[in-house]
């Protein structure tokens, strides 16, 4: 290797390592590193109990890689994150199997009323199976089908031949969008909250827009989560129906827009908040209540309040343990990674949605079995 050879390298090498060099690799190590509460801005410092392992205002880039790495938001992220694809995979269960929830052996007993035959018997002696009657509703006098309501009395003559065709007929499956309702408002909430706890290091702007998100997400669960009980309960009573329906979807729409108020997040407001979730989720005794007078004598209604009890105490439950930041006010900086109130939140909240679901299936089958 000659002289001019050695020198071109030693200029470069020493170009490579100069101190400016050295000085902006370093900067960029120790900016992304995670932080203590004390060293975070204002707009950060909300959990006091919670010491380190923050990230502070890093770029968009980092924040999502992140996603991947460890630090006090990581099991926020993740755990309703991984519940929004649970509720995304019931969502397309539910569209493609729950349907089907009437089991058409209930119909044995209309089987054995339907004696003789009705004036359309012989449009239908090459009818036999459920994807044939489908088409029934076209053919079926109107007094013999209506809207959620089935009339098994007014079926007083029927060959036995057509009876295993008519007979799921008898009984139509019920609207469903109140379920879908809240299937789309749990994964609303669920979402909106991973994305929050993901993204709100990186500015005060931002930080800001998605605070209003995740209020908004939990306005959204807890009003949403009345829409099955509500309009199934009083399906045959519109008066009760419209007005629970009415007063729960106002509730939530005034939470949410005084949540837009800026006083709103503030740490000495954590308990205003969690008081205020909590009194919208109370307000869901009353036609809960209600239902159980009216249907006192139904399986159906005490196995669903059963559900609904659960899944109140749940989201009670997980309301409190937020404003009280337990366990981490016991032990603080011993439980910034796993373990401290907000995770804890985010898994009753979660346990919560998934026990409303399963009520959400009773009354589906309950309905589609006796409508009205």
């Amino acid at each position: 290797m000659d002289n001019c050879e050695q020198e071109y390298r030693r200029k470069v090498g020493h170009r490579a390592e100069s101190p400016k060099e050295k000085g902006k690799m370093l900067w960029k190590k120790v900016k992304y590193q995670l932080v203590e509460y004390h060293s975070l801005p204002a707009f950060l410092k909300d959990n006091e109990f919670i010491l380190g392992h923050y990230r502070s205002e890093w770029p968009l880039k980092q924040i999502f890689f992140s996603v991947f790495s460890i630090h006090n938001e990581t099991l926020n992220v993740w755990t309703h994150l991984i519940g929004f694809l649970l509720f995304l995979t019931l969502t397309i269960h539910t569209v493609m199997k729950i349907p089907y929830v009437v089991d058409l052996h209930k119909f044995e007993n209309v089987r054995e009323d339907l004696k003789t035959s009705l004036p359309l018997a012989h449009v239908l002696p090459s009818l036999s199976s459920w994807r044939s009657a489908k088409f029934l509703p076209n053919y079926i006098p109107e007094q013999f089908s209506q809207r959620n309501h089935s009339d098994v009395c007014a079926l007083h003559s029927i060959k036995e031949n057509v009876a295993n065709t008519i007979a799921p007929v008898m009984v139509r499956p019920i609207t469903r969008w109140p379920f879908f309702a809240f299937l789309g408002g749990a994964m609303f909430c669920l979402l909106a909250s991973s994305m929050c706890h993901l993204l709100s290091c990186h500015s005060k702007r931002l930080s800001y827009i998605m605070l209003r998100l995740d209020y908004a997400g939990i306005a959204t669960i807890i009003s949403t989560s009345f829409y099955p009980p509500v309009y199934y309960s009083f399906m045959c009573n519109p008066f009760f129906c419209n007005l629970y329906l009415g007063f729960i979807t106002l509730l939530g729409m005034g939470t949410i827009i005084g949540s837009l108020l800026p006083v709103f997040d503030r740490s000495e407001f954590r308990s205003i908040r969690a008081s205020l979730f909590f009194a919208m989720g109370f307000s869901g005794v009353v036609p809960i209540l209600h239902k159980l007078i009216m249907f006192w004598h139904q399986p159906e209604a005490l196995h669903t309040t059963g559900y609904e009890v659960l899944m109140g105490s749940l989201y009670g439950l997980g309301a409190l343990v937020y404003a009280m930041r337990v366990p981490e006010r016991w032990i603080p900086g011993k439980v910034d990674i796993a373990g401290h109130s907000h995770q804890l939140f985010h898994i009753l909240v979660l346990a919560g949605a998934l026990t409303h679901y399963r009520a959400g299936l009773v009354y589906l089958k309950w309905r589609d079995l006796e409508g009205c």
